[in-house]
């Protein structure tokens, strides 16, 4: 029968329902093939090459599904969900990737037995419940402590990075986000700057407790290192400003003219009068250095008074620095230099200027009480920098779940064996043919300790087969990927976030769920008629 959109519009494409599914599947096991060989810490590296030749290095599904030209529709839906799990839990896009293939494919066993779609995803939805209320009892409440969330971080940065270099970053990660922790508020991973320097190796990449900004002081004589300095921070202007409306001014004699210029500058010189005299007020008597950190411009002519004064002064520094100051150094942004008190000062052990190549960096370390910090990634080139970025991020986002969540869930393929076995008990209390989808989202969880031991170069089938015994005897097991052997998950500290897990669970069910369900695809959008005259 032909479709009805093709009696409308016979320029349209049409697939009708089994090979509707057909592409589906084949889709999203084509998207599956891609991703199978970047899952957990012994997956291969993909490389991208765009279109103007850069390369970027990465096994991290979030960026690839973001970087890859996906051309079919199914793979493009399973790619922006797979995304939209990292933009929400910051990890999980490999594996849902992988999970809403298997599904697919579980279910293409039953479908060609001449099982109904609708049957299977009613198996899926009451599979998805049962799994998300196992996950409750499954998960592990422990005191949320630095060597657990060292645990969860390393589990995190070891699936994007080759070991030792995880394992370095797994402190400064930690680090960051315990410094800017305050109990009982939300955690804002955006007062961790993440500053990128293309210098030495990346075995180099550290956590400084303070702040380091990708500019420095614009003066040639002005100081290059300070040591315990008052930080006054401004949003003031230290340069000559045009006026806003058109205005011009008209001078007969030279005379005139060095007066006119006089008044220009006496608006600008009476706040540099102030800030010179509130240095000298805070800073007699004592060895303390004195450093302007501002968020306009500040002129030449204005750079050499504060100079001359002992000041080190930068201007232009970024909107969000601003905040990130007052949270590390203490003190008061200021908008007027009219009312400056001691109270408005931050304090800051070393201030300090790194030159590298024609780029300057400047440190503010040593800081009291930090609430803002920076993790400074450093190595030999630009492929390097941004896969050790893209880890950070992810190690940023898996410690905050951590905190938030109050409980971990065991890794290493644990929850999948466990939830397999749940689920095959659970079915033999579902009533009717919806016990077929159970089963199938019963299989299709296996397959990511399968392919994290395949990816490890063992036999997936004997470690499934171990695994599965070692549970069965009532132990919580997960895969040892050195040895291929059953190994406990919490002892060795492989731990997932669970929130992660939990939104994983849901996410694959409803689109594996929604693309079962899909019985035609119709390409007849008003492209196809656009070159056609109109109709007789």
């Amino acid at each position: 029968m032909a479709s009805a959109v093709q009696t409308i519009n016979p320029n349209s494409e049409v697939a009708r329902r089994g090979q509707t599914l057909q592409i589906n599947i084949n889709a999203a096991l084509g998207l599956q093939d891609v991703l199978r060989s970047n899952l957990g810490p012994r997956g291969t590296i993909k490389m991208l090459v765009d279109g103007s030749g850069q390369i970027k290095l990465t096994k991290d599904g979030k960026v690839l599904l973001s970087e890859m030209q996906i051309q079919n529709p199914t793979a493009a839906m399973i790619a922006r969900a797979a995304t939209a799990q990292d933009e929400i839990t910051g990890d999980g896009t490999t594996s849902i990737v992988l999970l809403v293939g298997e599904l697919l494919k579980q279910a293409e066993r039953y479908i060609s037995e001449g099982l109904h779609p609708r049957v299977i995803t009613d198996g899926f939805e009451i599979a998805k419940k049962e799994a998300l209320a196992f996950l409750e009892t499954f998960k592990v409440e422990k005191k949320v402590d630095r060597a657990l969330l060292c645990d969860v971080a390393r589990t995190a940065l070891r699936t994007k990075l080759h070991v030792e270099l995880a394992d370095n970053l797994t402190e400064a990660v930690v680090s960051a986000v315990q410094t800017i922790h305050k109990e009982g508020e939300p955690i804002d991973l955006y007062m961790v700057e993440v500053m990128r320097m293309m210098h030495r190796t990346d075995m180099d990449t550290r956590f400084v407790k303070g702040l380091v900004m990708d500019h420095g002081a614009r003066h040639p004589d002005m100081a290059k290192r300070v040591s315990d300095a008052y930080i006054l921070t401004l949003n003031v202007s230290l340069e000559y400003e045009k006026t806003e409306v058109n205005s011009s001014f008209f001078y007969s004699s030279a005379d005139q003219r060095e007066k006119l210029v006089e008044s220009e500058r006496k608006f600008i010189d009476n706040r540099l009068r102030k800030i010179v005299a509130f240095k000298k007020s805070v800073c007699d008597g004592n060895n303390k250095g004195f450093v302007i950190i501002n968020q306009k411009g500040i002129d030449p002519m204005s750079l050499d008074v504060l100079q001359k004064n002992g000041i080190v002064a930068l201007r232009r520094a970024k909107r969000r620095n601003m905040e990130r100051l007052q949270l590390a150094c203490g003190g008061v942004a200021q908008n007027s230099v009219d009312d400056l008190s001691v109270d408005i000062l931050g304090h800051a052990g070393l201030v300090y200027e790194h030159v590298l190549g024609e780029e300057k960096y400047t440190f503010v370390e040593d800081v009291k009480h930090p609430q803002s910090c920076t993790i400074l990634i450093k190595g030999p080139n630009a492929h390097t920098l941004a896969q050790i970025n893209d880890a950070v991020r992810d190690g940023l986002r898996a410690v905050k779940n951590a905190i938030e969540d109050q409980s971990v869930i065991p890794g290493a393929g644990a929850l999948q064996i466990a939830l397999h076995a749940h689920l095959t008990q659970f079915k033999k209390s579902v009533k009717g043919r919806a016990k077929f989808g159970v089963q199938a989202f019963a299989d299709a969880m296996l397959v990511i300790p399968k392919i994290l031991s395949m990816n490890a170069g063992l036999d997936a089938l004997d470690a499934i087969v171990e695994l599965q015994d070692e549970y069965a005897a009532g132990h919580v097991v997960g895969i040892d990927l050195a040895t291929g052997q059953p190994l406990d998950p919490m002892a060795e500290g492989i731990l997932d976030n669970y929130r992660v897990q939990r939104h994983m669970l849901h996410s694959v069910a409803v689109i594996g769920s929604n693309l079962l369900l899909v019985d035609e695809m119709m390409r007849a959008g008003r492209a196809t008629l656009k070159n056609q005259g109109p109709m007789d």
